[in-house]
């Protein structure tokens, strides 16, 4: 990224520290990949959270602390006398034979943490995994690099990776249960989006052929603390995600739409002025954004009334009308529809007269 970006970026965070880009941020990013206000947002290190509470309009989601500590604490616990229940699990779920363990932790470097000699550190132990130069099994905490609308984002993500004959695989470690060997839904479908991440990285580090598409998603079993491990196949992940990051528009172009001097200092500005800074980068709101961004209802509210407010199906069949209220009156033929609203009219109006002629029960 140009300095020039990197201190308008600054500028816009004001005098917080930054937030970290995550695979949860990433995936979602790729989610919705036309809305500038999340890409600047999230390239800026911008705490969502907080800026949406002082907006007024506060996230519905997120963990609590008491789910963060129960994560950590079943982390460490699968990790525990050197990775002995992993190894019991991976034996299991991926059918391999594993004899001898070899570790390496890199969550720091003698005690550095600088993002980048972590990046270097954590290249050079999976390149020397892969390559047979070093017997390692399980690389814990790599901190790994992707390129994301031009910024380079560091994931420090909380796995291991599993290295066993020339191939890596993603382990995920979650603390949601899996109750006779059923897992909720979207807690699932969110892990492997967040593993694809992971596997998308190392891959462009590494090659493909060095990285499974298979995935191993440890969690607690039944109502136990007891862990027990799954397969997920992420290539469908993969392909979307690979596909959505081409998408997206350079960061370094919409900083250069922001007028000059904007701040989103939540210390220093007042909620008028956030939100006429916010009014500035074009969002892109859908429903599916209450699930994954901070900043989302915010965006319905300034979306009230439009179709694009009805999700990414109706924006794309409606394509060229703006409103809702338009749309009846095209529906209700009382208005005439402009060259780019000839197809939604006609559709508009024939759906209209099916629905129409439909006698109440």
């Amino acid at each position: 990224m140009e300095p020039a970006t990197q201190a308008r970026l600054s500028q816009l965070r004001g005098n917080a520290p930054a937030k970290r880009h995550n695979a949860r941020t990433v995936a979602a990013l790729t989610g919705n990949p036309g809305c500038a206000r999340r890409a600047v947002l999230d390239a800026a290190g911008i705490d969502k959270n907080a800026l949406a509470a002082q907006v007024g309009f506060p996230a519905k989601f997120g963990q609590s602390q008491f789910a963060i500590t129960r994560g950590n604490s079943f982390e460490a616990q699968v990790k525990a006398n050197g990775y002995a229940q992993l190894v019991r699990m991976l034996r299991e779920t991926l059918g391999l034979d594993i004899e001898e363990v070899g570790s390496k932790d890199l969550e720091t470097v003698g005690g550095n943490e600088s993002q980048e000699l972590r990046h270097i550190r954590a290249r050079q132990a999976l390149q020397a995994a892969v390559e047979g130069r070093e017997p390692l099994t399980f690389l814990d905490h790599p901190l790994l690099r992707l390129d994301v609308g031009g910024n380079n984002v560091y994931l420090e993500p909380d796995l291991v990776a599993f290295h066993h004959d020339g191939v890596l695989h993603v382990v995920e470690i979650k603390s949601f249960a899996i109750i006779d060997d059923q897992a909720d839904g979207s807690k699932v479908a969110a892990a492997a989006r967040q593993s694809a991440v992971y596997v998308l990285a190392l891959r462009r580090l590494l090659g493909d052929d060095r990285v499974s598409h298979d995935v191993v998603l440890v969690c607690p079993k039944d109502f136990s603390n007891q862990p027990t491990a799954v397969k997920i196949d992420v290539r469908k992940q993969l392909i979307i995600l690979d596909h959505q990051l081409t998408r997206l528009a350079r960061i370094e172009s919409l900083v250069e739409l922001l007028p000059p001097g904007v701040s989103l200092d939540l210390a220093t500005h007042t909620r008028e002025e956030l939100l006429t800074t916010l009014a500035t980068m074009e969002a892109r709101y859908e429903p599916s954004c209450l699930n994954s961004c901070e900043m989302a209802y915010l965006c319905r509210h300034e979306a009230a009334g439009c179709t694009s407010a009805l999700g990414a199906t109706v924006r794309e069949e409606l394509g060229g009308v703006e409103t809702v209220a338009r749309a009846l009156e095209l529906a209700a033929g009382r208005a005439v529809p402009s060259v780019e609203e000839n197809d939604a009219a006609a559709m508009l109006r024939n759906t209209a007269r099916i629905y129409g002629s439909v006698a109440p029960a």
